[in-house]
């Protein structure tokens, strides 16, 4: 699939390398795995000439004479005698660009500190003392976000403040999906589209699966997850085992109850008989992958709380996949599938919620937007937007089908949420599959 979107981050990279002609600048990017990091990097450096350092686990030594010859073959520099630290490559390249700018990637650049976490404070010593006087466009790049983080961010390591810009990739957006399924089969359906939402969550990775094979409905979406050998079948695990380590079984626990709509904490302390706060935080702060949801107006303090999984794919792979791991290990995809079928019209409407959400949030006319219920989860109301430039309020219920929605049970529900915008315009709305 080509190149697409991305305009803002390509032009972020393309200031900062040209930026970087009168001294260095170092861009750290970010971003779950298959998000399109690498991509990104390589699409901003077309006609360009750069390095592309991959951090492999292997020894410091074996890393650095990869690097050597991708030197010696990309820039023509002649290099005597064998280099074993990093920390030489490093400077190496600093002084060649006192005279010449080059752009030097680092992927995977978290790797590093298991290979020898000294790296670190070695490039932060160059960097402090060289960065001035060269023109080197460094761009480093990870995808083990709490690591990651760590590195540049906590004020106790050496890269803490060195970034000159910080990029994290976040997946495609709904109008972008739109277009994309919209470009492969323009005769989409809604149901289609709320699966390709669904299945693919944004992330380039699992929207180029589908597209270069040309699946593009329900059916062929389940049946492309659900197959022997299908990639998508371990991609949780893949995607998030490194981020929790040897606690990784707690994390995948929480996350499938979250995925099965046991969304507060008390809910999953009541299966897991343990204390959980600590893990939800970390998973909330530290790792990106859940985030807090409160009642639109509610106090920040307040313990009216749930918490959802912000990936798609990730949520669909919690509470499919790994909830009915039994099922996959044996390979009897057929039940899998069944699964799938009878819970995906009431598993879907939260997703359907969430892309109308998504698409008044890109809309750019509301400065709030989030949803509202009551102590004990009464009178929920899917979504509220507010304009308090304009004094205007949206109340939505999101349904699959139109026929269920009522604006009279809707304005009941929303009677406190009334006093409390006096004098707003009011309106109240349904969105249903067919508003896709």
């Amino acid at each position: 699939m080509k190149f697409i979107n991305r305009e803002s981050e390509l032009k972020l990279l393309a200031g900062t390398r040209r930026a970087s002609h009168k001294s260095s600048k170092m861009t750290v990017v970010t971003g779950r795995r298959r998000i399109g990091k690498t991509r990104l990097i390589l699409e901003s450096l077309k006609g360009e000439q750069y390095l592309y350092f991959f951090v492999a686990r292997k020894d410091e030594k074996l890393l650095c004479d990869e690097y050597t010859e991708q030197i010696r073959e990309t820039l023509g520099i002649n290099i005597y005698g064998e280099i074993s630290r990093f920390q030489d490559i490093f400077e190496l390249l600093l002084d060649y660009t006192k005279s010449q700018p080059i752009t030097l990637v680092i992927d995977e650049f978290q790797e590093f500190n298991r290979i020898n976490p000294a790296i670190f404070s070695e490039m932060q010593s160059a960097w402090d003392q060289k960065k001035d006087q060269t023109k080197m466009n460094l761009v480093v790049s990870g995808s083990v976000h709490s690591m990651m983080k760590k590195i540049f961010e906590d004020n106790r390591e050496p890269l803490f403040g060195r970034a000159n810009e910080r990029l994290h990739i976040k997946p495609f957006s709904v109008n972008v999906l739109k277009d994309i399924i919209a470009q492969f089969q323009p005769d989409y359906s809604s149901e289609s589209l709320l699966s390709f939402y669904i299945f693919t969550g944004g992330v380039p990775k699992y929207v180029e699966q589908f597209a270069d094979k040309n699946i593009f409905t329900f059916k062929a979406m389940l049946d492309e997850v659900f197959r022997e050998n299908s990639l998508l079948l371990d991609e949780g695990k893949n995607v998030l085992i490194e981020e929790f380590g040897k606690d990784y079984a707690t994390y995948f626990s929480i996350l499938s109850l979250l995925a099965s709509s046991k969304t507060s904490r008390s809910e999953v302390e009541s299966v897991l008989k343990k204390d959980v706060g600590g893990f939800l935080s970390r998973l909330e702060t530290e790792y990106h992958i859940i985030r807090k949801v409160r009642p639109i107006f509610s106090k920040p303090g307040g313990r009216n709380i749930k918490y959802e999984i912000e990936d798609n794919f990730l949520h669909f792979w919690f509470r499919f996949i790994y909830k009915n791991k039994g099922a996959v290990e044996i390979g009897n995809f057929e039940y899998l599938k069944s699964l799938v079928m009878r819970d995906f019209p009431t598993y879907s409407g939260r997703f359907l919620e969430k892309y109308f959400t998504e698409k008044l949030a890109l809309s750019g006319d509301w400065g709030e937007i989030g949803s509202y219920w009551e102590k004990g989860f009464k009178n929920q109301i899917d979504i509220v937007a507010i304009n308090h430039l304009e004094k205007k309020a949206l109340f939505a219920e999101v349904k699959r089908n139109e026929k269920e929605y009522s604006e009279q049970q809707l304005r009941f529900k929303s009677h406190q949420l009334q006093r409390k915008l006096g004098g707003y315009q009011l309106e109240y709305r349904g969105f249903s599959l067919k508003d896709l």
